[in-house]
């Protein structure tokens, strides 16, 4: 055991009141009570999407009614895919046909893009849903398959309660000036290098 110097706890319990007064008075200025946020994750680190999902997942625990669509990722068995799209408040799109170096065809992306789009702008307009993840829209817009300005201003001036998360690298800075929230995953070691394959699980 380690020896507890004198006083310790006091001191202890002195500093956790001070942030506790500190930590009160920060969230008692905050007045606005609800809003949807645009929320961003972007970056070369692993975890943008699985973020997402998180939160999707968290929206459901509230039973709130959730919208996926996924504009570069093909139709992978994923184990996201599997346990939301079963779940009766999603309404689920992959409509990517793969990732990019594996279609090497521009018009394709493109129209997929265009279409998957137009699926979330679907989306966007249904009142019910309070909840919709846009699964690497960012590269999307990086490969210009999609007007970014057209995008950008959608989302917006999408309704005030909708909150929309918006995934992969590279996000345009018009994207990031437009969101509440932005989150850059970034790299500090990566199993990937290392010889180890994406795994089910883990990856998918």
């Amino acid at each position: 055991m380690t020896d507890t110097p004198p006083n310790a706890d006091a001191r202890h319990k002195a500093k956790m009141a001070n942030r506790k007064a500190v930590q009160d008075a920060e969230v008692a200025s905050k007045t606005i009570a609800e809003k949807g946020l645009l929320i961003v994750h972007t970056g070369p680190g692993k975890g943008k999407s699985t973020a997402a999902f998180g939160l999707a997942v968290r929206a459901l625990g509230h039973g709130w009614p959730v919208g996926v669509v996924q504009f570069i990722k093909g139709a992978w068995d994923t184990g996201e895919r599997w346990i939301l799209e079963r779940d009766p408040l999603v309404r689920w799109h992959t409509m990517g046909e793969g990732f990019t170096w594996e279609t090497q065809d521009r018009s394709r992306d493109v129209a997929a893009a265009g279409a998957a789009w137009a699926k979330a702008l679907d989306l966007m307009a249904d009142p019910m849903i309070r909840l919709i993840v846009l699964d690497e829209l960012n590269i999307a817009l990086r490969y210009d398959y999609l007007p970014l300005g057209e995008v950008v201003a959608a989302l917006r001036d999408r309704r005030p309660a909708l909150h929309v998360v918006v995934t992969g690298r590279n996000a345009k800075p018009e994207m990031v000036e437009a969101a509440d929230l932005v989150t850059e995953m970034t790299v500090v070691k990566h199993h990937f290098a290392a010889g180890v394959r994406a795994q089910a699980g883990i990856e998918f």
